[in-house]
């Protein structure tokens, strides 16, 4: 009883957008198992699972474990595709939000060197072999 009920909030949690997600994992998946020629019950054997398990993963069902899907992709030889899921060195908008929390502690040194390099040019200095930010050749 106790796992219906779960299973039913954790349908009543999902929204519409990761549903869709999941369904499409899901299709994709059950493509992957196809074009491999893996039998349900093979890949279920395998992954350490039941086949009504992949059946439901396979549907897209938000109750499935994501062990369950890395003993898959395991399977399959795609285990590189779950450590790539949410790559950090990937994820643009948290480097930003992360660059926007760092302090900010007086002059940066690209803008000290802009600067240092137009007092460069006020001063007749142009004739050396430096560029605008600041960089002797």
């Amino acid at each position: 009883m106790k796992l219906i009920l779960r299973h039913i909030w954790m349908i009543a949690m999902s929204s519409p957008k990761s549903d869709s997600a999941l369904r499409r994992l899901g299709r994709d998946l059950r493509s992957a198992r196809l074009r491999r020629g893996i039998s349900v019950a093979d890949l279920a054997v395998r992954a350490g699972t039941s086949p009504s398990t992949i059946a439901r993963l396979e549907k897209g069902d938000p109750g499935v474990g994501v062990g369950t899907l890395s003993d898959i992709l395991v399977v399959f030889g795609l285990t590189d595709r779950l450590a790539e899921l949410v790559d950090a060195r990937k994820d643009e908008l948290g480097m930003a939000l992360d660059a926007e929390r760092l302090p900010r502690r007086g002059r940066s040194s690209a803008g000290s060197r802009r600067t240092g390099s137009k007092q460069s040019q006020s001063l007749g200095n142009q004739g050396d072999d430096t560029d605008q930010d600041g960089v002797a050749f």
